[in-house]
């Protein structure tokens, strides 16, 4: 744990010295909010409080897939990446130091949408289900980090920033992240529950409101994970095999 909280602090640090990596993912889910829900549902309690959840999903799937997916593939070009690769600890730690540092830039990113939410929109959570949600970033980041991960560990870096903005915004179009629930157009319905942006927004509306996530889109998710946790291993390895074997 000790090592995995090291590696945390130093992708930590890496990020906070370039502050426009933290800023470009909060950019993207606070100006949609400014100019989306705040004029169009701000002032009904519910389609504001549920418009901000489908931004938080926005949020986590931007801060997860970018920081992941171009982060990891830049380590990769770096000679601090193979040494630490080569250390007898394995790469236990730096995975769950990467994780951690992920995390917490993601929670750094909600802070504008939460804010505009409060103060813009009349937005309503109560306590417990605020902590639920919190609770819910953790969970629903868990397929984007895969994801990211896939991409970073796969592709070299300027292929991986390429392939990131391609898979963020069909996957948040389609999921219907830009739509309130059961209004998105037809096509969107009829595609949504089987991409993993749907069962992870329909998980953070539960959260927030009164909502009942579809089974289907549930079921799709816990695939997505399955899919993208043996893709990341088979990149990982591939990787692995290539530049040290």
């Amino acid at each position: 744990m000790q090592l995995a909280l090291t590696h945390a602090r130093y992708q930590l640090l890496e990020t906070i010295r370039i502050p426009i990596a933290i800023f470009g993912s909060a950019f993207f889910p606070a100006a949609a909010m400014l100019f989306f829900v705040v004029p169009f549902a701000g002032k009904d309690p519910v389609a504001a409080t549920f418009a901000t959840a489908s931004m938080v999903t926005f949020s986590v799937m931007s801060a997860n897939i970018f920081s992941y997916g171009v982060g990891v593939a830049e380590d990769r070009q770096q000679p601090w990446d193979p040494f630490t690769r080569t250390l007898p600890a394995g790469p236990a730690p730096r995975f769950a130091g990467r994780v951690l540092a992920g995390l917490t830039i993601t929670y750094l990113s909600l802070i504008p949408v939460v804010v505009i939410a409060a103060t813009l929109t009349e937005a309503r959570i109560t306590p417990m289900a605020f902590l639920l949600a919190l609770v819910t970033v953790a969970v629903i980041s868990v397929p984007f980090t895969l994801m990211g991960l896939s991409i970073g560990y796969a592709l070299p870096s300027k292929a991986a920033i390429v392939v990131a903005q391609l898979v963020f915004f069909p996957l948040a179009f389609g999921g219907g992240l830009l739509s309130a629930p059961g209004s998105a157009p037809g096509f969107v319905e009829a595609i949504a529950p089987y991409l993993p942006t749907r069962g992870a927004v329909e998980l953070m509306w539960a959260a927030v409101g009164h909502y009942e996530p579809a089974r289907l889109s549930l079921i799709m998710l816990g695939v997505w994970l399955v899919l993208l946790a043996a893709l990341g291993g088979w990149a990982y390895r591939r990787d692995e095999g290539r530049r040290f074997s």
